[in-house]
């Protein structure tokens, strides 16, 4: 007979359920940051490997934060992690974000020039990082459609009510 073991690739294959409301998506993000930093595969991440797969996920603690949080969640030697626990650890953490705080942050990384404005040429990187191939003109469109001030760029505040209401 075989014994149980919680991290059987089995058990692995779906998300773990953790009490914080997140959604399949990010529940699949979480598990997918775990998996890619379990360097060695043994279904556990160290301290150094939760710092980076906590970063990955928008999360840039301190040392001694992120020793807290494997002593108070890791397994029982207190060095290393769990699916399970980092699960739900991330899924806590994630439910407690501020969105106009994260929807600040991503004004920022698409306004890389640090213009205070989001413009055709951002938009236009973006979408060639994300593969997407849209004509400028399009591109214009958009900005056009949400440019409340008439100045030719998306600034933070129509960003974050483009991101708050959808439109």
């Amino acid at each position: 007979m075989n014994a149980y073991h919680p991290y059987s690739s089995a058990q692995r294959s779906a998300p773990a359920r953790p009490a914080a409301k997140v959604s399949e998506d990010m529940l699949e993000e979480i598990q997918e940051a775990f998996t890619l930093f379990d360097t060695n595969k043994d279904g556990y991440i160290d301290y150094f490997e939760l710092k980076v797969a906590m970063r990955a996920l928008g999360f840039d603690l301190k040392k001694d934060e992120v020793l807290k949080i494997i002593t108070r969640h890791g397994s029982d030697d207190q060095s290393k992690m769990s699916l399970e626990g980092f699960t739900a650890v991330m899924s806590d953490m994630i439910s407690k974000r501020d969105p106009v705080e994260e929807y600040r942050k991503a004004f920022k990384l698409i306004d890389e020039n640090g213009t205070g404005g989001i413009t055709v040429a951002n938009l236009r990187r973006i979408a060639r990082e994300l593969g997407e191939n849209i004509a400028d003109e399009e591109i214009q469109a958009m900005i056009e459609e949400f440019d409340l001030d008439n100045d030719g760029s998306i600034n933070e505040e129509e960003f974050i009510r483009i991101m708050v209401n959808g439109h």
